[in-house]
């Protein structure tokens, strides 16, 4: 999350407005999709009732990105080129609609938001937004030639961006810009104390951001400061799922050494108890809804592989660990879902769900489930996982040796 890389696309004017902050003095302008940009026709219902599940198997062009899909109950999206996206149908995987790139570059990222119908994708100096129910391109904001979006995500209708110098060698100077989702129009957009490569985390009518010593609250609809945490609080990387809210260190850091793991109050920014870690550094995290946070942690000399440990933030306690070699993860049904290490040739090639509080040594209902082996669950696949939406019974898996996604049902 948040790898800071570059692209460039072209876009019109606008009509939904545009702000100019004072801080920065710096435009950021939405632009209707041109004609160039328009979707092919929509197959696939994004309303209403629930599809049949299917399994498939489908090969993904040379524009599609590595990385970089996502999924609703009914489709799976993935951005191609640099700033370009195509739909697929949950059921069977195929294309359903496309939003042709405009730019070029390569592609930094993508949100799929299902509640605010919109996929949204980072081209580097640009974002764009495409329509989940039409298929069709929504809006583009573009930065100046100097400047490119870092870090991105979406809550409550909000899109929220970090951009900087493209620049290395000039001083950061990070601004957080709020988006509406709908249509692009700038609600806000200031400079900040931030760590550029960090993603800001929203949630509850705020957005956070953190500078590695400092984490900021603001109010999601104006962007007015409403809490900073303590003096001392060292927080490199934020961790956010359901209304909870941690730090850990990033992984990023070429230190050995990393600040412990530390719940937030999402209010005041106060630290909370918070159960002690291992020590070693931390990967990738996720957050349940009821506050089991999974923190993937190897050890800096070595991460081709490590410990998925789960703690829990609401009874500070280490609840279980589970060795593998990859960082690829998910939580669903109260489940939490990876691939079992390549390195064991007894069970390799498997997805396996570990129940959230019980553990890879549970018993009964609870025990682990492990799916057939697949060719694209082998470690060597380097295969990730593109949950869907909440949807219990089936997950997508994305290759990367040979490019595939491939449909299966959930363990």
């Amino acid at each position: 999350m948040g790898a800071v890389l570059f692209g460039v696309m072209a876009v019109g004017c606008s009509g939904s407005g545009g702000a100019r902050s004072a801080e920065t003095g710096h435009t950021t302008t939405a632009s209707p999709p041109s004609s160039s940009a328009s979707a092919s026709a929509v197959t696939q219902s994004s309303g209403g009732g629930q599809d049949p599940w299917r399994a498939w198997t489908k090969d993904l062009s040379g524009s599609e990105g590595v990385q970089v899909c996502g999924a609703t109950a009914h489709q799976v999206v993935c951005a191609t080129g640099a700033d370009g996206f195509v739909g697929r149908s949950r059921t069977d995987g195929s294309v359903s609609w496309t939003v042709p790139a405009v730019g070029s570059g390569k592609n930094l990222g993508l949100v799929v938001d299902k509640a605010d119908e919109r996929a949204v994708t980072n081209g580097g100096r640009t974002l764009r937004a495409a329509n989940l129910r039409t298929g069709k391109a929504a809006w583009s904001l573009q930065l100046p030639a100097d400047r490119v979006y870092t870090g991105f995500v979406t809550a409550d209708g909000i899109v929220y961006a970090l951009d900087t110098w493209s620049s290395f060698d000039r001083e950061a100077n990070v601004a957080l810009g709020a988006y509406r989702a709908s249509d692009g129009t700038t609600l806000w957009h200031r400079t900040v104390d931030a760590n550029r490569s960090q993603s800001p985390v929203a949630f509850g009518g705020r957005v956070y951001t953190t500078d590695s010593s400092k984490v900021t609250a603001r109010g999601a609809r104006t962007g007015a400061k409403l809490a900073a945490s303590p003096s001392g609080t060292k927080c490199p990387h934020l961790i956010s799922g359901g209304h909870y809210l941690a730090c850990s260190g990033s992984a990023y850091t070429t230190e050995d050494t990393f600040p412990p793991l530390q719940r937030l109050d999402p209010g005041d920014l106060r630290p909370l108890a918070t159960a002690e870690d291992s020590g070693q550094k931390p990967e990738r995290a996720l957050i349940s809804a009821d506050g089991v946070l999974m923190l993937f942690e190897v050890s800096p000399e070595d991460s081709s592989a490590g410990d998925w440990n789960a703690y829990d933030l609401n009874h500070p306690k280490k609840l279980w660990s589970y060795y593998t070699t990859t960082d690829a993860a998910g939580l669903v049904g109260g489940r939490f879902v990876t691939f079992t290490p390549r390195n064991d040739a007894a069970t390799r090639g498997h997805m396996i769900s570990i129940d959230l509080h019980a553990g890879p040594h549970a018993k009964g209902d609870a025990a682990p489930r492990m799916a057939p082996a697949y060719p694209e669950t082998v470690g060597s696949a380097y295969p990730a996982l593109v949950m869907p939406g909440g949807d219990p019974h089936y997950v997508v898996i994305e290759t990367m040796v040979h490019h595939i996604l491939r449909s299966l049902p959930l363990p």
